[in-house]
């Protein structure tokens, strides 16, 4: 796969898989424009993970209309015209809705996306961070984001394996599936060019990257 062809890229994980610095750093190699998700922004945020069952709805909704509000953006202001990496896929709203709201409010979640569909491009590549709640819960902790401080290493689990789920289903655009926890995507170039090397090489719709542990 050629990435200088590539117009729209997206780098998709968990939370605390490191998809912002991946994205910012192959946004910055290849000249792209950046399309980041502002979960700060969202009012609902630390307070759902304070208590799930009570902001979940609420959480949802919001990111819903950013992302909605973003590709607007992105289409009037950009239309493609130069090539773009995000740090989130538009469809993962319905991956997160199927971890953190009651079955009545995920039946309602859905209906209000079917009657405000995105109709979001296909990317020309997904890079899929791949970690173990173990890891991501002390990256998250070492980090220090005050916002994420409460999320529970149960969720995570959840999150982690649906987004497993997500990704073997997946088929919108080629994926590269990348195990991210014994490489440091966000610090050393050795590791990103490993990676950028591996993607270009990349001749079917779904391959894996894998480096051990030292």
């Amino acid at each position: 796969m050629n990435l200088e062809r590539c117009r729209y890229i997206v780098v998709e994980g968990p939370v605390g898989a490191g998809k912002t610095s991946l994205a910012r750093n192959m946004a910055t190699r290849l000249n792209c424009s950046l399309m980041l998700e502002k979960p700060e922004v969202n009012p609902f945020l630390e307070k759902f993970y304070e208590d799930m069952s009570r902001y979940a709805l609420s959480t949802q909704l919001f990111f819903l209309l950013q992302r909605r509000q973003q590709l607007q953006s992105m289409r009037q202001e950009n239309s493609f015209s130069q090539s773009v990496v995000s740090d989130f896929l538009f469809e993962k709203g319905q991956l997160f809705a199927a971890v953190a709201l009651s079955e009545p409010e995920h039946g309602l979640y859905r209906q209000i996306c079917e009657q405000m569909p995105l109709d979001a491009p296909a990317p020309d590549l997904v890079i899929y961070l791949q970690v173990s709640p173990e890891v991501l819960i002390k990256r998250i902790r070492q980090r220090g984001n005050t916002l994420e401080q409460h999320i529970s290493e149960d969720y995570l689990r959840r999150l982690a394996e649906r987004y497993m789920q997500f990704f073997h289903e997946y088929d919108r655009a080629p994926v590269m599936i990348v195990n991210s926890e014994h490489i440091d995507l966000a610090n050393s170039i050795a590791d990103f060019d490993l990676l950028l090397t591996r993607i270009d090489q990349m001749r079917s719709a779904r391959e894996y990257f894998n480096v051990g542990a030292s």
